[in-house]
């Protein structure tokens, strides 16, 4: 089961022996057995009994609360991991340590190399398509990373490579109903973006839990500068996975025509879109479908599910830091 997604607005989350009880309207509308949950997502408003509290708490389920558009509004969590050792590491490598610029040219290399393989692979799909001249430009991008020894330069290459990348975003959409002019994040205001941030949003969730399980406080990062309330290393560690998830859910729910303009909807003063409800339970599927899809891990050289694959590299990243491994290896996948 993994992640319980709930998004019935007003819906009572509970528990009934060992088993996660989620009713609407004196309905049952999910009954799962605790020991299959290892998230909870809450979109809207729910209610969550002080016994379901308590239980998740104990087998260290963590709860995260979004809004319905999937704005992040808090998180209720197990006390954090007991490994103050991890932590000494993190918070010994800050500023412009080598251990720092390490991580940070990981991060932005996995990211942007996951860029470039993820358009070789979409024109190698479709003859037809030319994405050669933005896979130039995020390898002149990628080119320079092992050499640049400095934090703000390499967010430089990351935001080139961005640029790049999603510069061609739209000829990656088969379908005429749907179109991606830029990047617009605060509020997104088309039906891609929105998408785009909704899935960020949930992926979110999922590092930050496996951040948590590894040890690390999620608030001290290192490619994004701190910020009050801004999990930065989580945000970091998102990095490499957006476009092998979020990207990938997205671009694969548009072309099968899974959702149509009318599962859309238009905040009428801010312009703000988001998905319906309906529509919403149908990207949630596909993104839990994802998470569970299983590849061969470049560096352990074994099967693993993209779930598993969150504290997987948190823990990579983890020995990197206190020394146990001499580099940390970000997911690059072809």
């Amino acid at each position: 089961m993994g992640t319980v997604y709930v998004t019935q607005e007003d819906a009572f989350i509970g528990k009934v022996d060992e088993r996660l009880h989620v009713k609407f309207d004196k309905k049952t509308i999910l009954d799962v057995p605790l020991i299959k949950v290892d998230g909870v997502v809450v979109l809207g408003r729910a209610t969550v009994s002080p016994a379901a509290i308590f239980e998740l708490l104990e087998r260290h389920i963590p709860v995260t609360f979004l809004t319905q558009t999937g704005r992040y509004l808090g998180r209720i969590e197990p006390e954090v991991s007991k490994n103050i050792f991890v932590r000494k590491a993190q918070w010994q490598a800050i500023g412009e340590s080598t251990q720092a610029i390490h991580v940070v040219q990981g991060f932005v290399r996995g990211k942007l190399k996951n860029y470039r393989n993820f358009l070789i692979r979409r024109q190698r799909e479709s003859p037809g398509l030319d994405l050669s001249g933005n896979v130039t430009r995020l390898e002149q991008a990628i080119a320079p990373i092992e050499t640049t020894k400095n934090i703000n330069s390499l967010r430089g290459l990351e935001g080139a490579g961005s640029a790049a990348y999603f510069g061609c975003f739209d000829q990656l959409i088969r379908t005429t109903e749907f179109s991606f002019n830029k990047r617009v994040r605060r509020p997104p205001t088309d039906p891609v973006n929105s998408l785009l941030s909704f899935g960020y949003s949930l992926l979110r969730h999922d590092i930050q839990g496996a951040v948590n399980i590894a040890g690390f406080d999620p608030y001290l990062g290192y490619l994004h500068c701190e910020r009050y309330g801004r999990p930065s290393l989580a945000l970091d560690l998102m990095e490499e996975f957006r476009p092998l998830i979020v990207d990938a859910v997205v671009l694969s729910t548009l072309n099968k025509q899974l959702l149509a303009k009318a599962d859309f909807l238009t905040e009428p003063l801010s312009g703000a879109v988001s998905l319906t409800p309906e529509g919403r339970k149908r990207f949630l599927q596909q993104y839990a479908q994802k998470k569970q899809s299983e590849f061969k891990h470049p560096v352990l050289g074994r099967k693993c599910s993209y779930q598993e694959a969150f504290e997987l590299q948190a823990r990579l990243l983890a020995k990197y830091l206190m020394g146990e491994t001499e580099k940390y290896p970000p997911l690059v996948l072809k």
